[in-house]
């Protein structure tokens, strides 16, 4: 019985010997000849997923899916993004902040400005919150940013001694409501509350702003520096500059992040135009012309005889939808040359066909800028399609249909980064002239 159990014991260590050498050798050896068969499995999934990844792959018309010819571009300007990032964060937590400034958001252009120029985020990010802010610091200055009902006129706490306001003055409404924080705010300058304030103004599509005028430093007033949209002829980069009108966020128009399907794949449509058709406007010479059957096919066009004020789901998600299947955006004037669309045709990558031309009211030529319509975005190279009468969409068209995927692919990525270096230039000479004037003052 003993001896049996000797031999039973001495079995089970030659046994256990025997596998280790196997297992030795597959570790030390095996793996060299051939991959094991879960990696490959790996390797199989990993490729398959990636065009979902990269965007809608069954839609892509490129050629296979486990391959991407611009891989390599794409992975550098992701790099490059990822770098810029992380300097200017490295530079904000090395450097103690100059200057403090709080942004009140009483309108929604203000969204633009902290979402879209400065990327910034917003606590909660339920858009219905009485309350919500955020903070960030880009050069020498710490932003802090707080919006929603609850900011009303004294009924927070002030804590800062410098202040951007933004406001609504496009109508009658909307100016008694940026008045009445505009007589809050100057009795905080006058209390000494506050030491500095600027504003940021959506202002009257036919730029007739005066009722501003007597709150502006020069007249005697708190604002010191004033950002105004639209070409008004105020503008002279001293004290009041012009400001971007933006997307609608008021509509809910988001932040579009680059994605793989907006940059390469083929679109459906050489161009889009979705919105109201004034009575006695170029928009009606507009849908003349696409209605003419070579093109009816070929654009995306919908319209409506009445503006609604507010956007639901399904009109917005069709709206984008638009946006991204087309190659360009048709942008007729409005009340005024500047729109929303133009900005949302470029977070889409669909080229802007602008119709530039001059609107009734006050604006226009300024001292500093005589090429108005849309001086700030001709100052600054934005490479759209420029008209001055629609009966030139049909040359323009015929042309587009002649291009082919990699040359709008090249178009697509130039305005893309033109677009992404805009707001960033925007950041970059909102803060500085913010900080050229605030930090001046308090040293004088």
């Amino acid at each position: 019985m003993r001896l049996t159990r000797k031999r039973l014991c001495a079995f089970l260590i030659a046994l256990y010997c025997l596998f280790s050498f196997y297992a030795a050798y597959q570790v030390f050896f095996g793996s060299r000849s051939r991959p094991p068969a879960a990696a490959s499995r790996g390797l199989r999934k990993g490729a398959a997923l990636a065009p979902e990844r990269r965007g809608r792959a069954g839609q892509s018309t490129l050629g296979s899916e486990e391959w991407n010819p611009w891989e390599i571009d794409e992975r550098n300007e992701q790099r490059l993004r990822v770098k810029a990032r992380l300097q200017i964060l490295n530079k904000s937590t090395r450097t103690k902040p100059d200057l403090h400034i709080q942004i009140w958001g009483k309108a929604a252009i203000g969204f633009y400005l902290w979402e879209h120029i400065f990327e910034g985020f917003l606590q909660p990010t339920e858009v219905t919150s009485q309350w919500r802010e955020g903070k960030l610091s880009f050069g020498r200055t710490h932003f802090s940013f707080i919006t929603g009902p609850a900011v009303a006129p004294g009924y927070f706490s002030i804590d800062v001694n410098n202040v951007v306001l933004v406001l609504n003055g496009r109508e009658k409404t909307k100016v008694f409501y940026a008045t009445q924080w505009l007589l809050y705010a100057q009795n905080l300058v006058q209390t000494q509350k506050l030491q500095h304030l600027a504003v940021v103004l959506l202002g009257n599509e036919y730029c007739e702003n005066d009722w501003i005028t007597q709150f502006l430093k020069r007249n005697g007033g708190p604002v010191e520096l004033l950002f105004l949209t639209y070409d008004s002829p105020w503008i002279n980069n001293v004290d009041v500059f012009q400001w971007p009108l933006g997307v609608a966020t008021y509509r809910n128009f988001p932040l579009v992040e680059t994605s793989w399907s907006i940059v390469y794949e083929e679109r459906r449509y050489l161009c889009n135009f979705l919105g109201t058709i004034y009575e006695n406007s170029s928009r009606q010479a507009l849908m003349d012309i696409l209605k003419q059957d070579e093109y009816s096919k070929r654009c995306w066009v919908s319209t409506r005889e009445q503006w609604p004020p507010q956007e639901t789901f399904e009109s917005l998600k069709k709206y984008q939808d638009a946006l991204l299947h087309s190659d360009l955006t048709l942008c007729p004037v409005g009340v005024n040359t500047e729109c929303y669309r133009i900005y949302e045709a470029c977070s889409y990558g669909s080229i802007p066909v602008v119709e530039d031309v001059m609107t009734a009211g006050s604006c226009g030529n300024t001292s500093v800028h005589t090429n108005a319509p849309l001086q700030l975005l001709k100052s600054m190279g934005a490479p759209f399609i420029f008209i001055k009468d629609w009966k030139e969409l049909p040359a323009i068209l015929e042309k587009e249909k002649n291009l082919i995927l990699y040359e709008k692919i090249q178009r697509r990525k130039m305005l893309l980064h033109w677009y992404r270096n805009f707001k960033t230039q925007l950041r970059m000479k909102f803060t500085s002239i913010l900080e050229s004037s605030f930090l001046r003052k308090n040293k004088g």
